[in-house]
This record gives structure tokens, C-alpha cells and sequence, in this order.
């Protein structure tokens, strides 16, 4: 599937042709130069790197790579495995590949939270709010004595929260603008403003 990056924007209220408002996220969406394409046959399965932005000082090692492919050095690389069309190195990706009204897999690095605790990380009730309550926000009991007397793998405790690789599915490309390099998509994509994003077309999109 073909793929590309760019960097949230930031979220707007736009309206659909019915005049209802509809929550959508603006992606600034390449260019991005093509800088090394894998093959089947040399490294065993198909793949572009694809770059975005600009790297203000490269090093010689990082600068050599874009050198032989003829561009400018970016700030990022990634790979996209299984492009859909053939793509030659220094041919570039726009936003053009996608189309209004299909949908995009969106990943990103989600918000990062800190140490938190189980009511806020993975949702729990907690205890009482009453004064005499000793039980307000604590994870309570977290295994058995006896059997299997451990704390199982996988047990949902307090730790950092967020700061993870993210994808969000299947989300409905609303416009595309090409003059602007502008992606706009209904609903939330992971990350915080500024953050970089990888947006593929969607594996198993819904059916119109």
C-alpha cells in the first residue's frame, strides 16, 4: 500500500455537504523524496524509504546517503513495505495519493504521560470517595496467595503511560489539498502537534 509522512497540524470543525460540523485533523503531508527503494530480490521483500522535512546539519555519513540519490538531506526517514506502484530513487510522494472520501491508516507516537497510576492508565474505579475511606486510587489486590501465588505477567499496575507507536484506523480522508501539501482527515491521529506521522492507505477499509 502506498504511503507517506507528515506532520500534524492540528485539529478544526469542518462542515460536510449535509451542514453538520465534523471533527477533522490537518496533516501537512510531504513532499518526500524517494531516497532508496528495496527489492525482492536484493533485500527480500519490496519497500521505499521515503524522507520528509529538512535536516538543518547533517553529518557526512547521514548527508552521503541523500547525496547518492540526489536530494536534499531530511530531517526523517521511513520505510513504506508493498508500495502499490513502481517508485524509481528521486521520484517524489505527494499528498496526491490519496483520494477524498477513502480511507488511511494513520501511526504515530502517542502523547507521552509520565508515571501514572491505574485509575488514570488503565481506567480503574477506584475505592470510595467517603471520608473514612482509606481505598481512593490504589490498584487493590494484584494476585492470589496461595495459587498461583505470584503477580501474574500482564497485570495492569501503575508505570509510564503513552509515548507508544499508535495506529488509528480507518479514518475517512476529508479534503486533500495538493497546492498546500494539506491532508485533512475526520477525527484524531495520535501524537501532539508537530508530530510526525506515517499515513497509509487503510489494509481493510470500511465498505461505502
Amino acid at each position: 500500500m502506498d504511503g507517506i509522512i507528515g506532520k500534524k497540524l492540528g485539529m478544526a470543525q469542518l462542515f460536510d455537504e449535509k451542514g453538520e460540523a465534523v471533527p477533522c485533523t490537518l496533516i501537512e503531508a510531504g513532499p518526500c523524496p524517494v531516497i532508496h527503494v528495496k527489492t525482492e530480490e536484493t533485500d527480500g521483500y519490496r519497500a521505499i524509504v521515503i524522507g520528509f522535512g529538512k535536516k538543518k546539519h547533517p553529518n557526512k555519513p547521514y548527508s552521503g546517503v541523500f547525496k547518492k540519490a540526489g536530494v536534499e538531506p531530511t530531517a526523517i526517514l521511513r520505510e513504506i513495505r508493498d508500495p502499490e506502484r513502481e517508485w524509481k530513487v528521486g521520484d517524489t510522494v505527494t499528498v496526491d495519493i490519496f483520494k477524498e472520501g477513502e480511507y488511511v491508516d494513520v501511526t504515530g507516537i502517542s502523547k507521552a504521560k509520565g508515571f501514572q497510576g491505574v485509575v488514570k492508565r488503565h481506567g480503574f474505579a477506584g475505592g470510595p470517595a467517603a471520608h473514612g475511606s482509606r481505598f481512593h486510587r490504589a490498584p487493590g489486590s494484584i494476585g492470589a496467595g496461595t495459587d498461583p501465588s505470584e503477580v501474574r505477567k500482564g497485570t495492569k499496575m501503575p508505570g509510564r503511560m503513552g509515548g507508544r507507536k499508535v495506529t488509528v484506523r480507518n479514518l475517512k480522508v476529508f479534503k486533500v489539498d495538493k497546492e498546500n501539501n494539506i491532508l485533512i482527515v475526520k477525527g484524531a491521529v495520535p501524537g501532539p502537534k508537530g508530530g510526525y506521522l506515517i499515513i497509509r492507505r487503510a489494509k481493510a477499509p470500511k465498505k461505502s
